[in-house]
Formats: structure tokens, sequence, C-alpha cells
């Protein structure tokens, strides 16, 4: 299987975002003006074994709500295209990530079924930096790129008290698994229907 690549361009009143995918390797950039969200980006991309791109431009004086979700359709865009007709790819996969004292569950399924189940509390804090990252917008993400992508996605946080190592360990834990469900695994349609 060659050529599995997708990108995508999203102009918005708020944002202006370009993703472009391989998911068969290549190098990873991130430039979102939020520095905590693409160093999380960067671990989406290098423990996905993707190649990744990602820029954006987002209202940023208001707040960094719009900038992550829309860059979370995007990517979920680009990676729908880059799957085509998901033949001979292994379709679910699931993997438990440690980060020191953080655990974080994902499970998932190229199902061509959107849905997302979030269960990931945070002791409270922003994660500090210039501008500061709210946790919360996290969700905001995994939901956009889940209903994109047009997959199911489970990820629950088993323990954790650092806020950063819990998100983290999210953006692992899915990479991960993103990576082995993506994996071809023969030339058939994972489907009893013949299509996902």
């Amino acid at each position: 299987m060659t050529g599995r690549s997708g990108s995508c361009e999203r102009t918005t009143s708020e944002t202006a975002v370009k993703v472009d995918i391989d998911l068969d390797g290549g190098s990873v950039s991130a430039s979102t003006g939020i520095p905590f969200f693409d160093h999380m980006l960067d671990q989406l991309g290098r423990h996905g074994g993707f190649g990744l791109a990602v820029e954006c431009r987002g209202d940023l004086e208001i707040d960094a709500h719009h900038t992550v979700e829309d860059v979370g359709i995007a990517i979920g865009t680009a990676f729908s295209e880059a799957l085509g007709d998901k033949a001979g790819v292994r379709r679910f996969a699931s993997n438990r990530v440690p980060l020191d004292e953080a655990l974080v569950d994902v499970s998932l399924d190229l199902s061509g079924r959107p849905y997302l189940h979030y269960e990931v509390g945070f002791p409270g804090q922003k994660i500090l930096g210039d501008p500061p990252f709210d946790p919360q917008l996290i969700e905001e993400f995994w939901r956009a790129f889940s209903v994109s992508a047009a997959l199911t996605l489970h990820v629950e946080s088993i323990r954790g008290a650092n806020t950063h190592h819990i998100v983290e360990a999210c953006f692992k834990a899915v990479a991960r698994s993103l990576r082995d469900a993506v994996a071809v695994d023969g030339d058939a349609v994972p489907s009893t229907k013949g299509s996902l």
C-alpha cells in the first residue's frame, strides 16, 4: 500500500489551519502559537509514526479554544483522507500508556462511526506557559478529531496527579493506538459489510 497521505486547509473568521499527514512516516512539525499544544502535536506525530505538519494562525487574543478545536478538525480530515478505503488496516487498537504517575487507557476503532468517550480528570491547574494552556481543551481536540476522522475513540485516565503528565499520556496513548490501527495487515477492508 502506497500513498497514504492527506491534507486539509481550513480558513474561518477565527483560524487558518493547514495540515499535511503521511501515515507511513516523515518529519513532524507544529506551529500554532501555543507552545504546549505544539509539544502535544509533536508527540502525536512522533509516537504515531506519522509525517505530520501543522500550521495554524488563530484568534489567540480571545483564547485558545478555536485554535485547538480547528486543528483537531483539520488533522481528522487529513487523517481520513490518508486512510482512503481502509483496505488492509488492522482497524482496532488499544494501549495503556504511563508517564510517571499518570496512566491513560485508549481504545479505538477506525469504524467510520464518529464517537468519543472521554473520561479524564485534571487536578485543576492550567499548564503554565505563554500563553498558559487550559487542559479542558484537550477534550475539544479529541472530539473534533474523532468526528472529522470518523472513528470511535475511548480515552480514560486511570490515575494521575500532574496535569502535564496526564495530557501527554493521552496524546501518546492515542498516537500508539493510531499507529497500531493503521498498520497494514492484509489487503481486505476489515469489515463484514465490505466497507468502513
